[in-house]
């Protein structure tokens, strides 16, 4: 069973989607969670959903994530967890040249600059903790595995995350401290649903012809819950995964089963 009672866990991009989904998992399992993201409006109404701490932050800007670490222990007295999705649906809907040099700089700082920031002061405060210790997970996108029609810098982006992921587990695994990856299918957040939205822009039918297509994709026919996610982001932080670090989950109702 996943057990995360009395575990303290710090979740960027918190404030909806699969992370205010994992925030809300986390409180109902007897977690101390405390969630962060830039818009203070949507941070209140997150918090009063899920019952964490909101804590406003832009986890692409170096000072901002060293204070929500601090924050987060001066608070609850250590970190146990963390689960960085922090993340923009930037860097799609265009082929790879036609991107400029800004859309390049954008899509990288807040998907893939965001999670080395994240982890660096997370994993910073595990190793000088007593005990030392942790579980963090990243999230991914099914996009990361491979290529990407139209969506070159957002797959490089969400790649990277899983090299950063592999190579910090192997590294931090001394300490006690296990690191893996959600890779991410297809789920009901407002960042999926505004796509919908910008690649059909704006008619219905089209709309639901192109969400339609998308569930075909799946072999489960159709777009997950952002529950679903929760529970494998809950397991992976829990001692039930002790031995799983390095790991990328592929959580997409079986999307990229026939190509790995």
């Amino acid at each position: 069973m996943a057990d995360v009672r009395g575990k303290v866990v710090l979740i960027t991009g918190g404030t909806s989607g699969i992370g205010l989904a994992t925030a809300i998992a986390f409180s109902k399992a007897g977690a101390k969670v405390v969630i962060a993201g830039r818009n203070a409006s949507r941070g209140a109404d997150a918090e009063r959903a899920s019952g964490a701490v909101y804590i406003q932050a832009d986890v692409s800007r170096s000072g901002d994530m060293e204070q929500l670490v601090s924050k987060t222990v001066d608070r609850f007295g250590r970190l146990d967890c963390a689960f960085n999705n922090a993340a923009v649906a930037e860097g799609v809907l265009k082929s790879t040249a036609d991107f400029s040099e800004e859309e390049y700089d954008v899509t990288l700082t807040l998907n893939l600059k965001s999670v080395w920031l994240s982890m660096k002061y997370e994993l910073q405060q595990m190793v000088a903790q007593n005990p030392k210790g942790g579980s963090i997970v990243n999230t991914s996108s099914v996009n990361g595995l491979g290529g990407a029609t139209q969506g070159s810098l957002y797959s490089a982006a969400k790649a990277g995350i899983l090299a950063l992921t592999k190579s910090a587990a192997r590294e931090y695994a001394p300490h006690g401290i296990r690191i893996n990856a959600l890779v991410a299918g297809g789920f009901r957040t407002p960042m999926l649903e505004g796509l919908f939205e910008r690649v059909s822009a704006g008619n219905a039918e089209a709309r639901q012809s192109i969400e339609q297509g998308y569930c075909e994709l799946t072999a489960l026919g159709r777009i997950g819950r952002p529950e679903e996610a929760a529970e494998a982001v809950v397991w992976l932080c829990s001692d039930a995964a002790s031995y799983v670090t390095g790991h990328s989950m592929i959580v997409d109702g079986g999307m990229t089963a026939p190509y790995r």
